[in-house]
């Protein structure tokens, strides 16, 4: 069995906790997991830069919780202009 630090088990409910509000939300789910995804490589020891984005993560939770939030616009870059 895998024994998780104090920080990953933090990580891993923020995951939960966004993916569980995200259900509700158009767009949310697969903006949530393209979050993590995006920041998954990051070394274990590097706490300072986990715990900043944990920080903004929770943060970005609180406002998808809000009932004013109905979606979650991505802004992707277009390669085709130009």
């Amino acid at each position: 069995m895998v024994r998780h630090s104090r920080l990953q088990l933090q990580v891993l409910a923020l995951y939960h906790q966004c993916l569980r509000v995200a259900r509700d939300k158009p767009g949310a789910v697969d903006y949530v997991r393209a979050e993590f995804r995006k920041n998954a490589d990051i070394n274990k020891s590097e706490v300072m830069r986990i715990e900043h984005l944990l920080r903004r993560g929770q943060r970005q939770l609180e406002s998808l919780q809000k009932p004013t939030t109905t979606g979650v616009g991505v802004f992707q870059k277009d390669d085709s202009s130009h």
